[in-house]
């Protein structure tokens, strides 16, 4: 099935007019280690305002009033800041937030049924933040599509041009009584894509998504994948993302090429107690004139900030402290969703 409809799903590289993001507080799962997110969250949008605006969803006035006051501190752009009060049960807006298809000059907020990854987690307010964001004016006239259909932003990855980059094991778990053909159609109809490239391996343990594709490999320029490599044969993720390397040679542009493939490095192990969290490079995100990257402390940060520059070249290069982040099984991708040049109020 091949589409006619002009709108498309841009790249993560192509001009964006904000990043949305939502600020952590006593009532979401970050209660316990608050103040500690809160320093990667300053962080990150302290960076995101030197290149464009961070829209920043709040609970109430008295949140708002203490986001503006550590982000101040933090040396945030004042002017590209917005604050949008409204409810949500937690942070990851890559998964709430809307996936905003373009034809260039007209916008589509796509809003699909958001089920806390596979009803894992509470997630009735954040299936409502579109509609609710939608109602408070924060984007220009852009049609609103709900989709009564489970997918998160997190597991899908675009190259621009039509083609979508994504795992079975996350789908599947989604709709475990369809069959990859019929989940091919509804991808292809509802994000206007005219291919879709799977990936049967790769996975990081820690990760609740069920192995979403923006932890795993991401689209680049010029026909360009970025994915997490694993070269420590004691690590039990060896042969899995081993088996996801050879799966990415393996794929083919729409011209009948091999991507370009950059491999990125592998943090030591991190853990929480017993508990190993997952820290992966492949999370990062592109903003105007930059990408934002993953820092964990680790000798691997370095190559891994390298590896990325390298597949996004003339971008300057950012590292964001997350491991904060990923003690929630998420990391910097995950809390952030762009939103394309022109769809802003």
């Amino acid at each position: 099935m091949t589409s006619t409809s002009a709108l498309r799903l841009p790249a993560e590289w192509e001009a964006q007019s904000a990043v949305l993001l939502a600020w952590p507080h006593a009532d979401t799962d970050w209660a316990e280690r608050l103040a500690e997110v809160e320093t990667t969250y300053t962080a990150l949008i302290s960076a995101i305002t030197r290149y464009q605006e961070a829209i920043i969803c709040v609970a109430d006035a008295a949140l708002r009033s203490h986001a503006e006051a550590l982000l101040q501190a933090a040396g945030a752009n004042p002017a590209r800041l917005r604050f949008v009060e409204i409810a949500y049960d937690d942070t990851w807006l890559r998964d709430s937030g809307p996936i905003t298809l373009s034809d260039g000059k007209h916008f589509q907020l796509t809003d699909f049924r958001f089920t806390g990854w596979g009803g894992k987690f509470a997630a009735s307010r954040d299936d409502e933040l579109v509609r609710g964001l939608i109602a408070r004016k924060v984007f220009a006239p852009a049609a609103h599509r709900r989709i009564d259909w489970a997918l998160e932003g997190g597991g899908i990855e675009s190259d621009g041009a039509g083609t979508i980059l994504t795992t079975w094991q996350c789908l599947h778990q989604r709709h475990p009584q369809l069959s990859r053909e019929q989940i091919e159609t509804m991808l292809r109809s509802s994000l206007e894509a005219q291919r879709i490239l799977w990936l049967d391996h790769g996975y990081l343990e820690g990760d609740d998504t069920d192995a979403h594709i923006d932890t795993l490999a991401r689209f680049a320029p010029d026909q360009a994948i970025v994915y997490q490599d694993c070269d420590d044969p004691d690590d039990h993720h060896y042969a899995e993302l081993n088996a996801m390397a050879e799966e990415l040679a393996a794929l083919r542009t729409v011209d009948g090429q091999p991507y370009r493939l950059h491999a990125l490095p592998w943090a030591r192990p991190i853990r929480d107690g017993e508990r190993r969290l997952a820290a992966s490079y492949a999370n990062y995100l592109i903003v105007n004139g930059a990408v934002l990257i993953p820092a964990y402390g680790d000798a691997a940060d370095g190559e891994a900030a390298r590896v990325i520059a390298a597949a996004h070249p003339g971008r300057r290069i950012e590292q964001i402290p997350c491991r904060p982040l990923i003690w929630q099984n998420g990391s910097l991708h995950c809390v952030t969703m762009q939103l394309p040049k022109g769809v802003l109020a």
